[in-house]
């Protein structure tokens, strides 16, 4: 008996996770306690669990070869899956709050590890609060990139503090960003749209990219399209707003 006739929750068609036996609330209050293991430092992230084909043992987390992008609040994985075919030699990861779309991630990568053997090895998923826990998963200077695609918009001003992209936090994916690492933002939310890219110009840690410089990115393509949002949004005729700025050394530090 296949796998798809024992597990109802794999499509017959496609050998893929179906969504509608892990569909969560669109939005969740990111400063609520949640319960899940976290890491104590980025050094005791098991790289085991996430790239079994390339770390067969834990413990080695100390390797050379570590995560480079995160896609924070990565939703149902789109993303994660045309970046892990874009870049097939880098390690990626998902960081999602909600359980249930965690869990489908999971699922997804490994149905489509089983389908295309050697593939697929480079990205993963975990449960966790990006707004709480990014210390403790990346080391300082570590990632190239960090993508928060449809954000919760958070509309009512007094939790506007939820918001994933502030002055605050900024400070800290500053940390973990290597120099001329680069934070992609996108929403259709037009006021939000301003606020990330407002946070962005005002944080003298980070310079927009020229408008040459984003049409050369290929990265830059996929954020209105790899995403089930993006292509909700496309599908309704509505409009996006990207912000995509890198990280500098600010003037006064510069030797």
């Amino acid at each position: 008996m296949s796998e798809t006739e024992i597990n109802p929750t794999i499509s017959k068609s496609t050998g893929l996770p179906r969504k509608r036996f892990y569909r969560a609330r669109a939005h969740s209050n990111p400063l609520s306690d949640s319960h899940f293991p976290v890491p104590i430092s980025p050094s005791q992230v098991d790289y085991s669990l996430h790239y079994p084909q390339l770390f067969p043992s834990s413990g080695q987390a100390d390797s050379s070869k570590k995560i480079q992008f995160a896609d924070v609040g990565c939703g149902f994985g789109g993303l994660l899956i045309s970046l892990s075919t874009l870049f097939p030699e880098t390690l990626m990861i998902g960081m999602e709050l909600r359980d249930k779309v965690t869990e489908y991630v999971k699922e997804r990568i490994s149905s489509l590890r089983i389908a295309n053997p050697g593939h697929y090895q480079n990205v993963s998923v975990v449960r966790t609060n990006s707004m709480k826990y990014i210390p403790n998963y990346f080391e300082k200077g570590q990632l190239s990139k960090m993508f928060f695609l449809f954000p919760d918009p958070h509309f009512k001003e007094k939790n506007h503090r939820r918001r994933v992209i502030s002055p605050f936090l900024l400070d800290e994916y500053a940390y973990v960003l290597e120099d001329g690492g680069i934070i992609y933002t996108i929403t259709d939310v037009e006021e939000l749209g301003d606020w990330m890219k407002s946070c962005l110009e005002n944080h003298p840690m980070f310079e927009a990219l020229t408008e040459k410089e984003l049409e050369a990115d290929p990265v830059v393509k996929l954020l209105s399209s790899a995403t089930e949002e993006g292509q909700k949004v496309a599908r309704n005729g509505g409009q996006t707003f990207q912000a995509v700025f890198r990280r500098i050394v600010p003037t006064n530090q510069a030797s």
